[in-house]
């Protein structure tokens, strides 16, 4: 396949220069997508970067109109210049919402880790691709787009070597590293599919997705670094395959110089790796073949196998990444995302090396070895784009600003959050303090099964915790219990989008049934995001959270975001997670649990009487929680996510059955609420007493 792919053609690819034109911005705690300049100018007549020969010199307006009503001239137009193909498509898409059918580039071949690499390699073979900011700071290595094509083809060689074929799955169970950013290509490279398992995942949450993919091979590490801490890898997957007879090799790289034992199934990677070649011819693929499956959790309790498939999916990816973070080419992009996540797939790996980007590999926390450490790591590595979760910008914000000031920001031209909706309070301390009120902050709203829906329209201003505004070809409507349309501004409803889009996923891996009821099932003919969302009277979209965090309080139906953004809006309240538990006469109430600034840990009744005063008046008297429980911290998983499954069982006094604690990044936090909670109950029995 290799020479099918010429160099004139690699040569003329058209993802080079970006150049935003007449592009302007408005004053005030407003800002762009893209990079301000002085004075202001009407979106309808900012001309956007060329997204095509084709489609050169239109605006966002008109780009918009025309992914919508036209798709097949939009993004057909963009996916011939914009990728390598071996063979080139002959149908634009083929898609039924209804029956979840979802088909695009019909007739077209290509291979990803090609167009995220050779034909960088072909241009700037010494550009540097990946900076592995190590655990200790000061410790990153630089890899170039020529060593990590040589990585990729010496690991898929390896891989071929022992036996793994086109189409196989293969877990990689590993820390963010060039590695594991090697192996996920050297997949792609001889079309294996990979299945990415978050490496903070327990030996049950590994066996459970290896079993449900299929999988015959596993790329592991012997051990993992983080937060100063070594954490072992390889007993880990030791315990998963024990109950796992589909695997037949474990192939095991080394993070650390440590020695782990080894059985009869274990490879050691990095030695047979030396002895393979740098050369690998790439096996091209059908554009709707699997690329990867990634597991998300379903509401059933048991993980979805969600199926991205090859060109659709890295088009979108490359297309969100240079449009949503105004990346333009010598940018050194940085998300703090894990790579066992689809913001990790999306947005370190295939959409940055797509676009031939520089791309962070962070392996660390925000806060080892100290407060300080993302701003540090920003100041040393010169980031460009800062792409992080609100979940640790809660966490940050509860220290001095110094630890922020006291390091140069000034390369940095765009900050965005991503994971879940971000209250006001850590949207303006991101804004403000971080981006000394420049650069642009883009909430982004996205998922496994899509990828960034949301983009802020060039030259119109950006409104502090929302959305903003759909992505080329997103068409977003939000629906009424009853499954109608609602129309107009000013309004509430389930968010669902009414046309299909290459990036998003195509099927549940074995339960095209369970894709179908869980995504285009509750709406007929729309896709279900699963989230809330307001249309403001201008008509941006605010996300409210999940639909399924959503408390019925005597009839009022109130996402729990809405709860939470309220409480964190008060100046000693960092972070919060509120759920809804049963009541005897409103059916459900809340339940919120707080965290206090220090300062405030002496005063908590009165914060709290602000709190229910807040609520109040931010949303109603009904919103306000029945219970407030001040605690020191939330359960979180490595990745930042609040674990409300334990809260909501502690909050029911149902403890005995917690579930799987071990992904948390310290479970130890577990017993802290469960024995605030017991203090709390004790007050709250003894003044019914009095």
């Amino acid at each position: 396949m290799a020479g099918r792919v010429s160099m004139s053609l690699l040569n003329s690819l058209a993802r080079g220069n970006v150049i935003f034109r007449n592009k302007k911005c408005v004053r005030k705690s407003v800002v762009l997508i893209s990079r301000c300049h002085a004075g202001s100018l009407s979106s309808s007549s900012a001309a956007q970067p060329d997204l095509s020969s084709h489609l050169a010199g239109k605006t966002y307006s008109d780009l918009y109109e025309l992914s919508v009503k036209d798709p097949e001239t939009f993004w057909g137009s963009i996916a011939k210049e914009r990728l390598a193909w071996t063979k080139p498509f002959d149908q634009v898409t083929d898609c039924d919402l209804s029956s979840g059918k979802i088909n695009w580039f019909l007739g077209g071949q290509l291979n990803v880790s090609v167009n995220c690499l050779d034909v960088h390699v072909a241009k700037d073979p010494d550009r540097v691709a990946l900076i592995w900011e190590k655990d200790e700071p000061g410790t990153e290595e630089r890899i170039t787009y020529r060593e990590l094509l040589e990585m990729t083809c010496r690991l898929a060689n390896t891989l071929k070597s022992y036996g793994v074929q086109r189409g196989e799955r293969v877990a990689i169970y590993m820390p963010v590293s060039p590695m594991a950013v090697a192996a996920m290509m050297a997949c792609a490279r001889i079309g294996a599919v990979h299945n990415v398992v978050f490496a903070g995942f327990s030996s049950e949450a590994l066996a459970g997705r290896i079993q449900d993919a299929q999988c015959k091979f596993v790329i592991t590490c012997n051990q993992g670094v983080r937060g100063g801490r070594i954490f072992d890898l390889k007993s880990t997957v030791d315990k998963a395959v024990k109950s796992c007879p589909s695997i037949q090799h474990v192939f095991v790289a080394k993070r650390t110089n440590n020695s782990v034992p080894m059985g009869k199934l274990d490879i050691s990677l990095d030695e047979v790796m030396a002895g393979q070649s740098s050369v690998c011819a790439p096996e091209p693929m059908d554009s709707e073949e699997m690329l990867f499956m990634l597991y998300t959790s379903g509401s059933t309790g048991k993980p979805k196998g969600i199926v991205h498939t090859q060109a659709g999916y890295l088009l979108y990816a490359s297309l969100t990444h240079q449009y949503v973070f105004d990346y333009t080419p010598g940018d050194v992009f940085g998300c703090v995302a894990d790579i066992g996540w689809i913001t990790g797939h999306s947005y370190v790996v295939y959409g940055p090396l797509c676009n031939g980007a520089t791309s962070v590999l962070f392996e660390s926390t925000p806060v080892y070895p100290h407060p300080g450490r993302y701003w540090e790591t920003v100041q040393r590595l010169r980031i460009n784009q800062f792409y992080g979760a609100p979940t640790a910008i809660r966490l940050l914000l509860k220290h001095e600003e110094n630890w922020v000031k006291k390091y140069d920001r000034s390369s940095l031209k765009t900050l965005a959050s991503v994971g879940e909706p971000i209250n006001q309070e850590a949207w303006e301390w991101f804004y403000n303090v971080v981006g000394d009120g420049r650069c642009p902050l883009v909430d982004t709203w996205c998922s496994t099964d899509g990828m960034i829906y949301t983009i802020s329209e060039p030259g119109a201003e950006i409104r502090p915790a929302m959305a903003m505004r759909p992505f080329f070809g997103i068409q977003p409507a939000l629906l009424g219990e009853k499954g109608q349309i609602i129309t107009g501004n000013d309004v509430s409803g389930a968010l669902c989008i009414s046309k299909p889009w290459p990036g998003m996923a195509r099927t549940i891996f074995g339960d095209h049934q369970r894709f179908v009821d869980a995504y285009f099932k509750p709406y007929q003919g729309q896709y279900f995001s699963g989230d809330g969302a307001y249309r403001t009277e201008d008509g941006y979209y605010q996300i409210t959270g999940r639909m399924d965090d959503v408390i019925n309080i005597s009839g009022h139906r109130l996402g729990t975001a809405e709860i939470e953004d309220a409480l964190d809006n008060h100046p000693d309240v960092p972070e919060s997670a509120v759920i809804g538990i049963p009541h005897e006469i409103k059916g459900e109430v809340p339940f919120a649990f707080v965290v206090l600034k220090e300062s405030a840990s002496e005063n908590q009744r009165a914060v709290v009487e602000e709190l229910r005063h807040l609520v109040a008046t931010k949303i109603a008297k009904y919103a306000v929680p029945d219970h407030f429980l001040v605690v020191k911290r939330l359960p979180k998983t490595r990745s930042g996510k609040i674990m409300r499954r334990i809260l909501r069982k502690v909050a029911m006094q149902d403890t005995s059955n917690l579930g799987d604690v071990s992904t948390l990044d310290d479970p130890s936090v577990v017993s802290e609420i469960i024995e605030a909670h017991k203090q709390y109950r004790t007050k709250l029995a003894a003044s019914d007493i009095t």
